[in-house]
């Protein structure tokens, strides 16, 4: 296939104090094997070329495991693909000639830093306020030690797959972190190391989420549909069920 030409719309703002708007760019030589930050590399190479400041967006591991990749394409958190990171996104689920728009995720508690850039660092605080095992459970004993049943390791391991992207946040009209919430919750509550601190763990978090400006879910399941991962919105009414009985 030859290479695509597409018209970018992308959201530019120096910091979290600047007003920021939509600009555009042609990116003209897009290969459709390209994954959609490596099109946004060699757009950010033609502006290093003319002078221009490049478009500054998050990236890492770009192997779908980190979350930084956290990008809205075309109205959508990581894009048109179901269950895909934006760094896995390809291009060929693009056609030439098409307008793309690139925006931040837009939420109160995760505020700009610049361009594509948010701060995410109040999932750090929900994480530090609970999400952990703080107990002594001794050194680490054989994996078939401790008899765990299939059906919760294996509900336990679908929450801890949660990368902590934010697109769940992104995605809910009331940028609610509730999927996020209910996914770390859920995978240590599932486990017997997690379980002796559980009442006090949903607590924790949830009283930081709420703190961090979160709103509250409405069931309408945005999250589910957005998330790279694919996690239920089932774990919300277990950390619900969780916080009701703490």
């Amino acid at each position: 296939m030859e290479n695509m030409k597409l018209h970018l719309k992308v959201w530019r703002q120096k910091d979290k104090n600047d007003k920021g708007q939509m600009v555009s760019y042609e990116a003209p030589n897009v290969n459709e094997h390209m994954s959609f930050l490596e099109m946004l590399d060699v757009v950010n190479e033609d502006l290093v070329k003319k002078g221009e400041d490049p478009i500054a967006f998050d990236h890492d591991c770009r192997e779908g495991i980190c979350g930084m990749c956290s990008m809205v394409i075309n109205g959508v958190p990581h894009g048109p693909e179901k269950g895909t990171t934006t760094c896995q996104l390809h291009m060929r689920k693009f056609k030439d000639g098409d307008t793309v728009y690139i925006e931040p995720w837009r939420a109160k508690a995760f505020p700009v830093v610049k361009d594509l850039v948010v701060d995410r660092s109040s999932f750090d605080r929900i994480i530090q306020a609970g999400g952990y095992v703080s107990v002594n459970t001794g050194g680490a004993p054989d994996g078939n030690a401790l008899p765990i049943p299939k059906v919760d390791a294996d509900l336990a391991m679908d929450a801890a797959t949660c990368i902590g992207c934010g697109a769940c946040v992104a995605a809910c009209k009331n940028a609610s972190a509730m999927l996020f919430v209910s996914a770390k919750v859920s995978h240590l509550a599932l486990l017997p190391q997690g379980k002796v601190e559980k009442r006090e763990r949903v607590k924790k978090m949830v009283n930081a989420m709420d703190k961090e400006g979160f709103g509250n879910c409405t069931n309408q399941y945005e999250c589910e549909a957005a998330c790279p991962k694919e996690i239920s919105v089932n774990f919300i009414t277990r950390l619900n069920r969780e916080f009701i009985v703490s």
